[in-house]
């Protein structure tokens, strides 16, 4: 990702939840903060692009078309819902804090339901992405909270479990781990370091829900489509995707480092799930995939999954 700002996908990704609270006739989930917590700028520059001499309401209709249109629009609701359930059912269960990976611009920790007020949620992301939340959250007025820790850390430089050591986060706790939107930036080493590095600072018992790409999206890519236009719009904003895995290698992967699977979904089954009746107009994004994993031994402290 780009390391001069703050990540532009997140708050892209950020104002696309919000949309879907307050546009969608069916929405999954209530989420009025990603539009105040992105700064006004970020969609002017939309609107700069898309709706060139438009003004007002009509200046207004083609920005949130625009962020609609996108092809990773199902792909974040989806995610967002599906994670936040896993993540409710775990708490339940005795779970209580939880871990956001590349957090962004993420508002679960501003807007959570009153069964989840006790969790304790540690937002880990990149300085420069985190740095201007923060910003964003003093400008709005957004008092302290003592159940949700910012940790600003560079996990290429950092390892995670020194970014973790530097808060209130209890190793000896399961934890429920979010890293979505996240692999496909990064090297294969380096996602396999990651999964390798969670399992290291989360107890037995704790889990993990990460999003990752199918592999063979990027081998087809070359005959063009939506993947490949999606592939070209990431990158010309800097932030190129750029790895993608076989679901039966990773599974092996996960297995190696102490997880079992919960459920890996593809984009179908997550429109299957959440989006049944049609009337969010959410298609499925075969590309994308989700995993659920629960972690059934503690990692040893040298454990890796060999790439």
């Amino acid at each position: 990702m780009d390391e001069r700002g703050p990540s532009r996908t997140a708050l892209v990704v950020a104002l696309m939840r919000s949309l879907h609270s307050r546009a969608d006739p069916e929405p999954l989930f209530d989420d009025p903060w990603g539009e105040r917590l992105v700064p006004p700028t970020v969609r002017e520059a939309i609107a700069e692009r898309v709706a060139p001499g438009a003004v007002g309401a009509e200046r207004e209709r083609r920005v949130d078309a625009c962020l609609r249109a996108s092809p990773s629009y199902a792909n974040v609701i989806l995610r967002t819902r599906c994670t936040e359930d896993a993540l409710t059912a775990a708490a339940a269960a005795g779970i209580g804090q939880t871990v956001l990976i590349g957090a962004g611009f993420d508002s679960w920790a501003l807007r959570r339901p009153t069964a989840l007020q006790g969790v304790q949620a540690f937002e880990v992301d990149h300085p420069a992405t985190q740095g201007l939340k923060r910003q964003r959250l003093a400008a709005l007025g957004v008092e302290p909270s003592t159940t949700t820790h910012y940790l600003a850390a560079d996990l290429g430089a950092e390892d995670l479990a020194a970014a973790l050591g530097r808060s209130s986060y209890d190793f000896d706790r399961p934890a429920f781990f979010s890293w979505l939107g996240v692999t496909m930036y990064l090297t294969r080493e380096a996602n396999l370091a990651t999964l390798g590095a969670i399992a290291r600072c989360a107890a037995a018992g704790s889990e993990l829900v990460l999003t990752y790409i199918d592999r063979r999206a990027f081998d087809a890519a070359g005959s063009g489509g939506t993947f490949a236009s999606m592939q070209a719009t990431v990158a010309a904003a800097g932030e190129p995707w750029i790895t993608g895995f076989d679901p039966a290698g990773l599974a092996l992967k996960w297995r190696a480092l102490g997880y079992e699977g919960v459920e890996d979904l593809d984009g179908a089954d997550l429109a299957r799930r959440y989006a049944g009746s049609g009337a969010n107009g959410i298609a499925s994004t075969p590309h994308s995939r989700l995993a659920h994993l629960r972690l059934s031994r503690k990692a040893s402290a040298g454990s890796t999954a060999a790439a």
